[in-house]
């Protein structure tokens, strides 16, 4: 039997968190303060690009609703999840503010019956306590009585990539819940069965992964929960880190690191994920992450040395690609850059921390012009970039007359372009792929020259004016 759940909070978390329990049965309302966005989302418009969201939204809308009134969503609910921002605070740890503000507001509102609170968001260790401490005064101050009994807080991380969200949310490879309380425990085991099991249908438009076996349901304390997230996030970051300086090395001495990724990643101890060297990470989970890890070893006094490296390391891949471009065109003042791609990885239109905003930013410092494509976020990037970039809509209007070419985001698109027909458009038929995405044997052979990251450069490139 399904169960009445509410969900605080409507971005990529929160949102695909309602959609994926009210498809497999659960009845759930979820609650933002932003009215427009709660519209949008009634008429079945997602307020941001991710695959199959309208799709979802259309086969959920008989157990789905959505309110910006706590009043409506907590009382009668069986289970409760906070899943607002943590944008990062000046001194690199999370900002809470949302979080607090959803813990009052569920205090506010408990009903009558026991209450599981779940914390969803990415927040320090040690925050499911406080949220059960802000939630139990809530509800002193608005019932004057105890709240005893009444709810308990569990600590549920997400792992969710942007791209995939429901994809992940509907075939995970583990859910990890962390709580002190044995019915909070058994109230999500039984809320995320049809998942543990996998006895759901799946979506027509995400079919079940072939040997897709059951989920592994992970429990441990609230401490642990909290900071399995950020180890995880961290230690992805890292090996990307980690290959991205070998990738610099590679250069140096002539080898192809997609042939020494190769080589390491058939390692089953390693495996082949997150081993593709480039521009580097970004987007709202790595760069915020790894910074609150590094705060919150301030905190308790102790440096986290490999997770700063890998940071640096991170920030200096930008530095990276200008530095390719300058070698290339021996001065960047007075260039004409076509930057493909500007959202932080492909199939989402997010632009937080993203390498590409901030090779532009460099690039622009430089003295160059910075004309911007990116098949799906460009409306976002137009109404909240604050450089000074030329954006363009289609394959010609990017190249035409462009010194250089810089691919940022490695969208499947920019893999099929009519790349022979618009070499005459450029000025100087020059690629420099921060991804290693494209194939550079071909373009080579259409009269560019080819630049990546890590691997040996291809074509020779025509003169250049400087």
């Amino acid at each position: 039997m399904g169960k009445r759940v509410a969900v605080v909070g409507t971005g990529y978390v929160g949102l695909t968190t309602a959609l994926s329990l009210a498809y497999i049965g659960h009845r759930v309302v979820a609650l933002d303060l932003d009215e427009a966005k709660v519209q949008a989302l009634k008429q079945g418009n997602p307020p941001f690009f991710e695959p199959h969201l309208p799709e979802m939204l259309f086969l959920v809308r008989d157990r789905l609703a959505f309110t910006t009134r706590y009043e409506e969503a907590i009382p009668g609910a069986e289970v409760v999840f906070i899943a607002v921002g943590t944008p990062p605070a000046p001194d690199g740890g999370p900002d809470l503010t949302q979080v607090q503000e959803a813990a009052r507001g569920i205090g506010q509102n408990l009903g009558e019956g026991f209450t599981v609170v779940v914390n969803k968001s990415t927040v320090p260790v040690g925050s499911g306590n406080y949220v059960e401490a802000l939630v139990r005064r809530a509800f002193q101050e608005a019932h004057g009585g105890e709240a005893d009994g009444r709810f308990a807080v569990a600590s549920n991380p997400e792992f969710l990539r942007e791209g995939q969200a429901l994809y992940d949310s509907l075939y995970p490879d583990r859910i990890v819940v962390g709580a002190e309380d044995r019915r909070a425990l058994e109230v999500l085991r039984e809320l995320y069965e049809p998942i543990l099991e996998q006895s759901f249908p799946a979506p027509p438009f995400l079919p079940r992964p072939e040997r897709m076996e059951a989920v592994p349901f992970l429990t441990t304390g609230l401490a642990s929960a909290e900071l399995i997230k950020y180890g995880a996030n961290a230690f992805l970051a890292l090996k990307i880190s980690f290959i991205n300086e070998l990738a610099r090395l590679a250069d140096r001495v002539g080898a192809d690191i997609r042939e020494v990724a190769r080589g390491i990643g058939l390692d089953h101890r390693i495996g082949p994920r997150f081993l593709q060297a480039g521009l580097g990470w970004g987007g709202s989970c790595f760069p915020k992450d790894t910074a609150a890890l590094l705060a919150m070893g301030r905190e308790y006094g102790l440096s986290l040395p490999i997770l700063e490296a890998a940071r640096e390391v991170n920030f200096g891949q930008r530095d990276l690609i200008a530095d390719k471009l300058l070698a290339e065109l021996k001065t960047l003042k007075g260039k004409t850059i076509a930057l493909l791609g500007l959202a932080f990885k492909p199939h989402t239109d997010d632009l937080r921390e993203s390498p590409a905003l901030a090779l532009a930013d460099l690039l622009l410092k430089r003295g160059a012009f910075v004309r911007a494509h990116d098949p799906v976020a460009l409306p976002r990037a137009r109404r909240e970039v604050a450089l000074p970039l030329e954006y363009a809509e289609t394959p010609e209007e990017a190249l035409r007359r462009a010194d250089a070419v810089v691919l940022a985001t490695d969208w499947p698109e920019y893999r099929t372009w009519p790349w022979e027909r618009l070499r005459g458009l450029l000025r100087v038929p020059l690629v420099v792929d921060g991804r290693n995405f494209l194939d550079g044997k071909a373009l080579a052979a259409m009269g560019y020259r080819y630049v990546g990251v890590g691997i040996p450069a291809l074509g020779i490139l025509s003169k250049v004016e400087v």
